[in-house]
């Protein structure tokens, strides 16, 4: 969500000092549910400060984050990528920088990518978001979800952009059902990667004014076996889902996506603080409609935004209400609350992932445009 100028021009000061902030955070477990040693972020209690996600050019908000598995080009295995949503105007939809941090908070720009860098049709132009993977050969693919001046009337449906290792853009993936890429996961299998994207401007920014279910989860299936990755089918496999319009954060429906090891797809359903689940995500050809299954509603999730699938095989989402993270087991109870941003909270978190020590979370903060690690 959009950051105060003042609030901005702060954090980014404060962040590079390049001091490590640590503190506790605050967890406990549902009521019923199981302890919190068996839980994966039941036990963790830490919060620290990996660093600043600031670029030169001043874009803040950030919003995706992928986990680097192997060194290629000029990604470093176990570093992490960051797309910003914010240029330093404050506007959302106009961020055009993908930054790299090293695990001790070193920082270099991966990618800066324009309207006019562009090898294909982005339909209104730049504003990277919470979409963001990398597939085999480092080729990275982020979400473009853009606007003129930071307001939801000027929202394009924008595309998906693939570079190469090196961060130049190679590709765009538009059209058809992709319209305002939110979120993304990938999963590859041999020379095919798969990619399951949340749209939250399904028939553009008109229509939602007003709430209208009708947003999507779209799987791109991508042959990775001969360079630069090409679409060899795109498949709804969930509808239904509403989203609406929002000032403050430009648009409100489905976000985070994970797939389990049951090959369940697992959606967080922001706009009704739920969680939903496509069985057969991989494999069905027909969508889910009527916004999916849902495993659990409210309780502890407060418009839930990233979503990843922790070693366990739960489901741990990041709260927009309140800054808390949120873990849910496949049969959807509620087991353990840990608070990731007991200070500026609402609205702070979106991406999220598994560190590479498989221990511990790692999670972008908006509210200080850092990257931090609950441990």
């Amino acid at each position: 969500m959009p950051r105060p100028p003042l609030l901005a021009t702060l954090a980014a000061a404060a962040l590079a000092v390049g001091v490590l902030a640590q503190g506790a955070a605050a967890s406990h477990v549902p009521s019923g549910a199981r302890s919190a040693s068996a839980s994966f972020i039941g036990r963790l209690h830490t919060v620290s400060r990996i660093g600043s996600t600031v670029p030169p050019n001043g874009d803040i908000n950030p919003y995706g984050l992928a986990v680097v598995p192997t060194s290629v080009g000029a990604l470093h295995a176990g570093d992490y990528l960051v797309s910003n949503f914010n240029a330093k105007s404050n506007n959302q939809g106009t961020g055009t920088t993908i930054v790299q941090l090293s695990p001790t908070g070193k920082l270099s720009v991966f990618a800066t990518l324009t309207a006019k860098s562009l090898p294909g049709a982005c339909p209104g132009g730049v504003g990277l978001t919470t979409a963001l993977a990398i597939l085999p050969g480092g080729y990275v693919v982020v979400g473009s979800l853009p606007t003129t001046n930071g307001q939801s009337a000027t929202a394009k449906l924008g595309c998906l952009i693939v570079t190469n290792s090196r961060g130049r853009p190679v590709e765009t993936i538009s059209g058809g059902d992709i319209q305002g890429p939110w979120d993304m996961t990938s999963v590859t299998q041999g020379s095919t990667a798969t990619l399951f994207v949340s749209n939250v401007l399904t028939g553009g920014a008109v229509d939602g004014l007003h709430t209208v279910d009708n947003s999507t989860v779209l799987r791109i299936r991508l042959s990775t076996g001969g360079g630069i990755p090409k679409v060899t089918s795109e498949t709804v496999v969930a509808s239904g889902i509403p989203w609406r319009d929002d000032k403050a954060a430009l648009a409100i429906g489905p976000t985070g996506v994970g797939v389990g090891p049951n090959g369940t797809l697992y959606v967080a359903d922001t706009l009704e603080s739920a969680i939903i689940a496509i069985p057969n995500a991989m494999t069905r050809t027909t969508a889910l409609a009527d916004k999916g299954i849902a495993i659990t509603t409210g309780g502890h999730l407060k418009q839930p935004l990233g979503l990843l699938i922790a070693p366990n095989g739960d489901v741990v989402t990041t709260n927009a209400g309140d800054g808390n993270m949120v873990e849910t087991t496949p049969a959807g109870n509620q087991v353990a609350v840990v608070t990731a941003d007991a200070k500026t909270g609402a609205g702070t978190l979106f991406g999220v992932a598994v560190a590479p020590d498989r221990k511990s979370v790692v999670f972008v903060d908006d509210g200080f445009n850092d990257l931090r690690l609950l441990h």
